[in-house]
């Protein structure tokens, strides 16, 4: 097996584990962790892509890896200052229904 396949593989599993940890929706500070998980999961990708010279997956997760970061930052480290207006950090509305359905 090739250090780019471990890589792959690697990237593969970390980016199911930081989805399925981000869907649950388990709170911030697990959905942070999600996303440091993702961080990884980016970093193995890009260090595979350059390896096999893919420029595609190297630019896409390149461009991931700062959105990931972004979550890492948002729910992480500046924890909490988006909840001055009523938000809080993982609610866009404000106000959380329990369900998948929108509130009324």
């Amino acid at each position: 097996m090739t250090t780019a396949t471990i890589l792959e593989w690697c990237a593969t599993g970390t980016g199911i584990a930081a989805a399925i940890i981000v869907s649950l929706n388990l709170g911030a500070r697990m959905t942070g962790w999600g996303f440091v998980i993702f961080t990884v999961s980016s970093v193995c990708w890009i260090a595979a892509a350059l390896m096999q010279e893919e420029m595609a997956l190297t630019v896409q997760n390149g461009v991931l890896f700062v959105i990931n970061l972004i979550g890492v930052y948002r729910y992480l480290i500046n924890k909490g200052r988006g909840e001055k207006s009523g938000q809080a950090a993982g609610s866009a509305g404000g106000t959380r229904t329990g369900s998948l359905q929108p509130a009324e």
